[in-house]
C-alpha cells in the first residue's frame, strides 16, 4: 500500500467532518465528492447545489453536505460568535453579520463552534485569505509560539534516495525569512507532523547552502549563524529529537556525501525532515522536487493552529484536496 493509500485508511478509521470552503471550484466539488465515496471523511461542502452542479455537472454529489452562508440558519448564530471573539479588536455587530457571509470565515467559525473538526480552504483563495480566520477565530495552541507551515512530499515509487516513501518540507509557505527561535519551532512542528501524519521516525536536517561552517555569509544575511543558532535552540527545547545541521542538502540526504562533510553526525545522510532557512529556499525547493523529481505535494500543512486548519496550493489537483483532507482528518483529536 502506497503512503499515500495508508494516510487515507487511518483517517477513514477516525471519520471526522471537514468543511471545504470552495464549492465555487470544480476541482474542490469533485475531490469532496471522491472523499465521501471511499469513505475518507465526512464532508461539509460551503456553497449550493446549482452552482455545485454549474462547475462539476457530471458529479455526483450524494452524501455530502452543502452549506450556503446565505440562507443557512446557523450564519446569525455564527455572526454572534465572531462578534465576541472580535469586539475586542474593534469589531462591530454589523461587520461580523456580513463577515460571517464569508464562506472561508463561515468555515473557519464552523471549526470554533464544534460543528466540522477541521478545515480546508485555498484552491481559489490566498493563502492570506485562507489564513486569516485562521488567526483570528481559532488561533494557536496552548504553548504554540508559532503557526507555520510544512509540505508532505510523498515520494515516486522505488524513489532511491526515499525509503520511508516521503519527506517532511518547511517552511515553504508562510514563514518569509525566520529567526532562529522561529525555525527551531518549524523544526519541532515539522517532525511531529512526520510522526503523525507520514507515519516516519523523524530525523531533521537545518538546512543552509553550508555544512559544519564550511561557508559564511555574515556580510550579507549571515544565514548560516542563524541555522546554527536554531539547531543549538530545538536540541535544547528537544533534546529526545534527532536533529542536526547545518547541512547542504546532499549532506543531508547522500550518506557518501555526509561521510565527507559531516562525520559523525546521526543525522547526516539520513534525514527525512529539512527545514529550509528561509521561504524563498523552502518554496522553490519543493517545488523542484514536485515538478523534477516527480514527488506528490501535499500541503502547505499548518502547524501550531488550536484545531486542525490547512491551506491548499491554488495550483492543486482534486486529488491534492483529497490528500490534504485525509491529512486534517488526522491532525483531529
Amino acid at each position: 500500500m502506497s503512503l499515500l493509500n495508508e494516510i487515507k485508511a487511518k483517517a477513514a478509521k477516525k471519520q471526522k467532518t471537514i468543511v471545504l470552503c470552495e464549492g465555487e471550484d470544480k476541482r474542490v466539488v469533485t475531490a469532496a465528492a471522491q472523499v465521501v465515496r471511499e469513505g475518507i471523511a465526512k464532508i461539509v461542502l460551503i456553497g449550493n447545489e446549482e452552482e455545485a452542479k454549474r462547475v462539476a455537472p457530471d458529479v455526483d454529489l450524494t452524501g455530502v453536505t452543502l452549506i450556503d452562508p446565505e440562507t443557512s440558519e446557523k450564519t446569525a448564530e455564527y455572526a454572534k460568535l465572531l462578534y465576541e471573539l472580535r469586539k475586542g479588536k474593534g469589531m462591530t455587530e454589523e461587520e461580523a453579520k456580513k463577515l460571517a457571509k464569508d464562506r472561508t470565515f463561515f468555515g473557519a467559525l464552523m471549526l470554533k463552534a464544534g460543528d466540522v473538526d477541521g478545515y480546508v480552504s485555498g484552491a481559489c483563495h490566498s493563502t492570506a485569505n485562507t489564513l486569516r480566520p485562521g488567526l483570528q477565530i481559532i488561533k494557536t495552541a496552548p504553548g504554540t509560539k508559532l503557526v507555520s507551515s510544512c509540505f508532505v512530499m510523498i515520494a515516486p515509487e522505488n524513489h532511491p534516495c526515499c525509503k520511508d516513501g516521503a519527506f517532511v518540507f518547511g517552511d515553504c509557505a508562510l514563514n518569509i525569512c525566520p529567526t532562529a527561535e522561529e525555525l527551531s519551532e518549524i523544526a519541532i512542528s515539522s517532525a511531529h507532523t512526520a510522526s503523525v501524519i507520514a507515519g516516519i521516525e523523524p530525523k531533521v536536517a537545518m538546512l543552509s547552502f553550508s555544512t559544519k561552517g564550511s561557508g559564511n555569509d555574515s556580510k550579507y544575511t549571515d544565514t548560516v549563524t542563524k541555522v546554527k543558532s536554531a539547531v543549538a535552540l530545538a536540541k535544547e527545547k528537544a533534546p529526545d529529537l534527532a536533529l542536526d545541521g547545518e547541512f547542504q542538502f546532499d549532506a543531508a540526504i547522500v550518506p557518501e556525501v555526509a561521510a565527507l562533510k559531516a562525520p559523525g553526525s546521526t543525522v547526516a545522510g539520513q534525514a527525512n525532515v529539512f527545514v529550509f532557512p528561509d521561504i524563498n529556499a523552502g518554496n522553490i525547493g519543493y517545488k523542484i522536487a514536485e515538478r523534477l523529481g516527480g514527488f506528490m505535494a501535499v500541503g502547505p500543512v499548518c502547524q501550531g493552529f488550536a484545531k486542525p486548519l490547512n491551506d491548499l496550493s491554488r495550483g492543486c489537483s482534486a486529488e491534492d484536496v483529497v490528500a490534504t483532507v485525509a491529512i486534517t482528518a488526522l491532525q483531529a483529536e
